[in-house]
């Protein structure tokens, strides 16, 4: 039975983990968020130990490993901005970090981060549940196994409604969220790039606080994407069923499905992990490069391809 710490126990992704930690049978000993509505851990954890303040917290790890009882992980769901201080933190704890996309803001934060790895013989992995998706493993698998010279033409559409609670919030400030493209789409971009190839080039066509679209060639595909939180560009039959997200991957005009088959990742994510087969932090570098490009990029006319929404949200 492995022992766990969670650093952002109060966060929206928080329970995923505290399920995956109890599916895999295995313990939280502490968490730690500065907000105290936590009530969810009595669903899980109800023993673990449980801090608002970080000092306290970290000096309960400190104790634990001081007298040979150390924890074996520390899982970081906290806001985007701090998870490379917490990512140390851990590494510095001697334990092994599994933290939430996106790992870090910025690219030469992964090389720091593989730095103390090294210094520190500890492991840093990453959630990328997509690529444990059954439907996006049978579309790499088609992808590798088809023409070698095939150029794939890719529409994605993520549109995630969110109150105006968002911008108020870390995830509406720019410097802490990294902006739209970071927040809620680098996870489709990790996917993409998992499947298609790395990155060639990329062009931003619209770029404001609610959203994002651009186009971007990889080896073996031409993306066209547009990412969302404002409800105005749901489609109309999702309205009508009162639904307030909608995804969209086309791939030569064909639709993949892959709403279904989420519940479980997360808990897959750490049984993989315990096994010694997460992805570590090296595989997130190729995402983390696009978005931080689509963050500094300037916003160009609609030359070329771009994604029909994209267009209409700037029209």
């Amino acid at each position: 039975m492995k022992k766990f710490a969670l650093i952002g126990a109060a966060g929206y992704i928080a329970p995923r983990h505290m399920k995956a930690i109890k599916e895999t049978e295995n313990e939280l000993i502490a968490a730690f968020d500065p907000y105290d509505g936590v009530g969810i851990m009595d669903s899980y954890f109800p023993n673990a130990s449980f801090f608002v303040e970080f000092e306290r917290f970290d000096r309960h790890v400190d104790k634990l490993r001081r007298k040979g009882d150390k924890l074996d992980y520390i899982s970081v769901c906290s806001p985007n901005y701090l998870h490379d201080s917490h990512i140390r933190f851990g590494l510095r704890s001697d334990c092994d970090v599994i933290c939430e996309k996106p790992i870090v803001l910025n690219p030469w934060n992964v090389d720091a981060l593989e730095e103390i790895e090294k210094e520190t013989g500890r492991a840093v992995y990453s959630i990328l549940q997509l690529r444990l998706h059954p439907a996006i493993i049978a579309l790499r698998n088609k992808v590798l196994n088809g023409p070698k010279d095939k150029i794939y033409d890719v529409d994605l559409t993520y549109l995630t409604s969110r109150g105006n609670w968002y911008y108020m919030s870390w995830k509406g400030d720019v410097t802490k969220s990294g902006g739209i493209a970071t927040n809620i789409g680098v996870h489709f971009f990790d996917m993409l790039t998992w499947i298609f190839g790395d990155l060639k080039t990329q062009v931003v066509h619209v770029h404001e606080a609610d959203r994002a679209g651009g186009f971007m060639e990889l080896e073996k595909a031409r993306v066209r994407w547009f990412l969302s939180i404002n409800e105005d560009y749901l489609p109309e039959n999702a309205k009508k069923q009162g639904k307030r997200t909608y995804r969209s991957i086309q791939i030569e005009g064909e639709e993949l499905e892959f709403s279904e088959g989420f519940t479980d990742l997360h808990t897959h994510s750490y049984r993989d992990i315990i096994e010694g087969k997460g992805f570590r932090i090296a595989e997130t570098k190729n995402a983390i490069q696009i978005v931080h490009e689509i963050r500094k990029m300037p916003v160009k006319n609609f030359e070329g391809d771009y994604h029909p929404l994209s267009y209409s949200s700037s029209h």
